[in-house]
């Protein structure tokens, strides 16, 4: 029996088995990759985990999860992933941006790859088309274009006396180039000054911190990275001790403390990747399988943190928030 024919079977057969007799077979094996922290990470393996049980798959019951976190090294992601490979995997969510997804891509042509990235896949060469992918990966696509020019003009309105901005971003991504571009684009429309700090890992942070204090950056927007998701506390927390104004790409940002975060919401992104992963056990082509968009950006506002700093949030941006904490 063909490999793609057993997975089918599996996956239509196994919900009427018995426990014990799943107990007793073979169960597919689900690799799980990220470029950060189980740490501070875990609840987006949760969400992939949740997206799984959706499709049908309940971990320990009819699939088996394998991860490797390659804890802020993108160095180690090709080795992590080949691991992965080694074990016996049937499929990998390649998870937490570019590096990772393209690790996987490359570990192997056979086993099906499901992404969630922010950049271009069709530029980094994961896919040929965003309906008709045309390999072994497909994905969730955090968001085709990159949304550092609305951050930028979003911190403008928070802040109409704003005049320079650092854009805190890792070197290592390789949609850096474009984000930074984008937000840069967006500050110059408005008359703002941008500075670029970067942090590639943890330890870079404290010379970043420093850099955004020297510079006399009123506000810091964070590059559209998992690493830096990472480290959310750590940053929330240098700028409230500072008066710095913070923006996050994802609602976890503002949950740690930033002022506010503006992107789709990253625990949706997991929850489709781990369905994709479902429908692929059942048979699905990936090839065939379009990667997904989110058709919502969400808008968070910290309003504990604004009261912290002493910023009045204008009524009309309190109004379009999807979220405001307190």
């Amino acid at each position: 029996m063909k490999r793609r024919q057993f997975i089918a079977a599996f996956g239509g057969a196994v919900a009427a088995m018995p426990l014990t007799a799943l107990a007793q077979r073979q169960t597919p094996l689900v690799g799980f990759l990220n470029s950060a922290s189980p740490d501070s990470y875990r609840f987006n393996a949760d969400s992939f985990r949740e997206g799984l049980a959706k499709a049908g798959f309940i971990e320990g019951r009819n699939v088996q999860i394998e991860e490797r976190w390659a804890r802020g090294d993108y160095s180690a992601l090709p080795r992590l992933a080949a691991e992965l490979v080694a074990a016996g995997v049937v499929a990998i969510a390649a998870t937490g941006d570019v590096a990772s997804a393209r690790s996987a891509q490359l570990a192997s042509s056979a086993v099906p790859v499901v992404f969630t990235i922010g950049g271009d896949p069709i530029r980094h060469g994961l896919i040929e088309t965003i309906n008709r992918p045309g390999r072994h990966v497909t994905g969730i696509l955090f968001n085709q274009n990159v949304l550092g020019a609305k951050r930028v003009e979003l911190l403008a309105e928070l802040a109409p006396r704003l005049s320079r901005i650092a854009l805190l971003m890792n070197p290592t991504n390789p949609n850096v180039k474009i984000e930074e571009a984008d937000a840069e684009a967006g500050a110059k429309k408005l008359g703002l000054e941008t500075i670029t700090v970067n942090a590639k890992n943890a330890d870079d942070l404290e010379a970043a911190f420093g850099q955004i204090l020297d510079a006399g950056a009123q506000a810091l927007i964070t590059g559209t990275d998992p690493i830096l998701l990472d480290r959310r506390e750590t940053i929330a927390s240098f700028a409230l001790k500072n008066g710095v104004l913070a923006m996050g790409f994802v609602q976890q940002i503002a949950a740690a403390g930033a002022l506010l975060s503006y992107g789709p919401s990253i625990s949706w992104m997991y929850r489709q990747a781990g369905d994709y992963i479902g429908q692929i056990l059942k048979g699905a082509n990936p090839a065939e399988m379009p990667v997904l968009q989110p058709t919502h950006f969400e808008l968070v506002i910290n309003l504990k943190t604004a009261n912290a700093l002493g910023v009045t949030v204008p009524p009309t941006l309190l109004a379009r928030a999807d979220q405001v904490i307190e």
